[in-house]
Order: structure tokens, then C-alpha cells, then sequence
């Protein structure tokens, strides 16, 4: 009765909530995980549960694979907006569940935080998880990226369900041997792209093998430590893989499987392993070709993370940037555009960032070449201006606005192309103060 009253709760909160015009968050799963931490045993589940989880690319992933069965014609429940800790994860079930826990739908597909697998599905039968890759992150709430690798192994132990991992991540391909009962192991690979590197270029984890101990080998770097990798003592990496992509085309925005060609509207290299993922997973499912080709074709994600607008006319790329690899992505793109352009890099330092930036003197600002001007604000607008310095690029380029508002304006007194980068805390805001500059023209 408890569990029920709880519920009822919820529903009357949520429909407050509505009335108010207010989406909620976490909000309806923080109050009721208080009230019973052993919530999630409440809820009736007769449909597979997806989840998704890694340091980057876990939100674009899990809605990539949420429109593709919705295209299919399934229904699909999912946390689309975020939220992926335990309450966001609750908070979501309580919208869509019946007084008595009951939850309709063909697939519940979750983003989850890497530090809450083990949490959540301690009461929820996970049917696939998919694992992305795995960088240093807010080290000040998550620790040192091998701590986080540990705490997911412990849970593949006795994990029986599939696991889609990316094979060119040495931090995300030894998770295929943590349960060797396990044979629902599926690996994904993307064949090397134009702008691979034979040397590492920034900032990269999982130097050496997890088993033997040995420094690994790679053919090709794709960006940070992510590349085709084998330990030269124990063929560590060496798998079978399930799905690999070929034929990488950014410019086209295209890539191959299997000798078909899927068409996306993101052009980083970093988003066609998110999508290979997604491909992974909705074959295993027997989603038909042409429909996964359909839903990729048409899939975006209007929240600031790769997202292409115009704004007065001109052409901006929002990205977010938590730590160094999402930055170093975003550069990347940015790089690989020969067009003229200018940078704004938003950078904070709240409670939800990590207040230790130091991260930022991992970010390659080398060879930024095309980019005329860079603006740095945020709460920590000067430390980025000093990072950029320091990396050679010219000073008399560089301007620094705290004030947000102040920094779009200015940053939209010039015509040429835009690319935007910020963190956590600042992605929206920024994003925000640059549609108001276009509403109010």
C-alpha cells in the first residue's frame, strides 16, 4: 500500500506540474526514492529494457536508438531530455506507469550515468546495455576513470543480458571478458577515416593492457586513445566484430555496414560510432534495414549538442564540452572545416561541472586554422582565455567577456560561420541567450 500511495502522489505532483507548463526533471523520482529507496521492485516490466551509457554520447545514442523503434512503429519510453541518474531514471517511470506499477510499451530505452548502472538495475532486468567509451570526467565526482571501469566490471559479472562495446576503446573492450558465462557479446568498429592519426594527438586513456600489462598497439588513432588497438602479448582487442563501419564519409555525412549506406545529418567522427551503436543494437532487435537507414536519415537532436541552427542568417554548430575529449571532438570538427569561422567557448565551474577545470590544459588548441576570432566567457571566461594563449594562438584574437549576453552579441557583430562550445552548466544558457539574439531581430 505504501508503494501505491507513493504513486498516487507522484501522479497528483506530475499533474501539477503539467498545469504549471513545468517538465520536472528529477523532481517526481528524488521525492519518491526518499520515500522508498526499493521503489523500482514496484514496477511491472514485460518489455526489454535498453540502456546506454559512457563519458560521451550517451544522450545522442539513446535517442538515435529511441527514434529508430519509434519509426519502427513501436512504443517507445524513454528519458530523452536526460536525466539519467536513478531519480531521473525513477522519475520517468512514474510518468508513465499505472497506480499499480504497470508499464506499457514495447522498449524503455535509457541514458544512464556511468556511475549508476550498477544502481539502477539492481531492481530492473536490463536486457541490452550498451557501452560507448569511457574518458577522465569530472574527476572531482567520479574519480579517476579506472575506479568507474571497475564499479561497471563488478556489475557485468553476474550481467547476463547483451552487451553492444566498443571494440576501438580499450577502456570498453575489456568489459567483454567480465563475465566469461556471458555470450550475448557484441563488439562495433569504424574502419579508419581521413583524418585518423598514426600518433595519439590529445589527450587519451588505456595506454596499456588491462590483463597482461603490456603498452598496446595501434594501427591508427580516430581521436583521443579511440583507434584500432591490439596488445602485441595477448591480442587483447582482437574480437569478433558484430558491426563495423566502412566508407566514412563527413563530408557526405554517409557510412557503410554490410555494404549499405546509412545517410545522417551529423558529420563527426565521434557521432558514427554513436550511430554504429545504434545500428548494433536495433539489428539485434530484427529492426528492417530500411527502416534503420530511415531513422538516421532523419534523426537530430535540437539540444545543443552537435546542433546546426542559423542565427541571423548564419551558420552556427553548438556542441557541448565536458571534459577534454568533448572538447577536443568539437575542435576537431572545427578544424576539419576549411571555411573561414569563429570560436565562442563557454566555460563554468558550478556544483554540476566539477570546480576543477584543470582539465582545460588537455584541450589541443593547435592548428586552428581559419578561425579568425575566439571568445571566452562563463564563470571561468579568463582561465580559457589563458588556455588559448598559452597555446599559441594570437592574443590580439582573443576576447573575453564574462557576462554571457555581452559575449553573444559581440560574438555575432561579424558574419562569418560560428561554432559554439560549452560545458554542462553553460550549454543551455548559451544556447538560449543565442536564440534570443535572433528572436529579437
Amino acid at each position: 500500500m505504501k508503494n501505491f500511495f507513493i504513486l498516487l502522489a507522484m501522479k497528483i505532483l506530475h499533474l501539477g506540474l503539467k498545469i504549471l507548463g513545468k517538465k520536472g526533471g528529477n523532481f517526481l523520482g528524488k521525492i519518491a526514492y526518499e520515500w522508498n529507496p526499493d521503489i523500482f521492485q514496484y514496477f511491472k516490466i514485460s518489455c526489454p529494457i535498453i540502456a546506454v551509457t559512457a563519458t560521451n554520447g550517451k544522450t545522442m545514442t539513446n535517442n538515435a536508438i529511441g527514434h529508430v523503434f519509434k519509426t519502427a512503429g513501436k512504443k517507445v519510453i524513454s528519458n530523452i531530455e536526460g536525466n539519467n541518474m536513478e531519480t531521473g531514471i525513477l522519475s520517468t517511470l512514474l510518468k508513465h506507469c499505472s497506480l499499480t506499477g504497470k508499464i506499457k510499451a514495447d522498449y524503455l530505452v535509457f541514458e544512464v550515468d556511468e556511475g549508476y548502472v550498477p544502481v539502477v538495475f539492481k531492481d530492473l532486468k536490463l536486457d541490452t546495455l550498451v557501452i560507448l567509451d569511457f574518458f577522465r570526467d569530472q574527476l572531482d565526482r567520479n574519480g579517476e576513470v579506472e575506479a568507474l571501469i571497475l564499479k561497471i566490471h563488478e556489475f557485468l559479472k553476474t550481467y547476463t543480458g547483451n552487451l553492444i562495446l566498443n571494440n576501438d576503446d580499450p577502456n570498453v573492450a575489456r568489459l567483454g571478458q567480465s563475465n566469461p558465462e556471458n555470450p550475448n557479446i557484441y563488439y562495433f568498429s569504424v574502419d579508419r577515416y581521413t583524418h585518423a592519426t598514426n600518433e595519439m594527438k590529445e589527450a587519451g586513456e588505456g595506454k596499456f593492457c588491462p590483463f597482461c600489462h603490456t603498452r598496446i598497439k595501434y594501427e591508427y588513432y580516430q581521436y583521443s586513445h579511440i583507434g584500432k588497438f591490439q596488445c602485441p602479448n595477448c591480442n587483447y582487442g582482437d574480437n569478433e566484430i558484430y558491426q563495423l563501419a566502412t566508407n566514412i564519409d563527413l563530408k557526405n555525412k554517409t557510412f557503410s555496414i554490410n555494404n549499405i549506406t546509412y545517410q545522417t545529418k551529423f558529420n563527426s567522427i565521434y557521432n558514427i560510432y554513436n550511430f554504429v551503436a545504434v545500428v548494433a543494437c536495433a539489428t539485434l532487435y530484427h529492426i528492417d534495414t530500411e527502416i534503420i537507414q530511415k531513422a538516421l536519415a532523419t534523426f537530430v537532436l535540437d539540444n545543443g549538442r552537435l546542433e546546426e541552427i542559423k542565427i541571423k542568417n548564419i551558420s552556427t554548430i553548438i556542441n557541448l564540452a565536458k571534459n577534454p575529449t568533448g572538447a577536443n571532438v568539437s575542435l576537431r570538427i572545427l578544424k576539419e572545416d576549411d571555411e573561414e569561422k569563429e570560436l565562442l567557448f563557454v566555460l563554468n565551474d558550478n556544483l554540476a561541472d566539477g570546480h576543477d577545470v584543470s582539465w582545460i590544459w588537455d584541450i589541443n588548441f593547435a592548428d586552428l586554422n581559419h578561425v579568425s576570432r575566439i571568445i571566452t566567457s562563463g564563470i571561468r571566461a579568463y582561465d580559457m582565455a589563458i588556455r588559448i594563449k598559452t597555446a599559441g594562438y594570437p592574443i590580439d584574437k582573443i576576447e573575453t567577456y564574462p557576462n554571457l549576453s555581452e559575449a553573444v552579441e559581440n560574438f555575432y557583430k561579424t558574419n562569418c560561420k560560428k561554432y559554439v562550445i560549452a560545458n554542462y552548466t553553460a550549454l543551455q544558457p548559451t544556447r538560449n541567450e543565442i536564440l534570443k539574439l535572433d528572436k529579437d531581430d
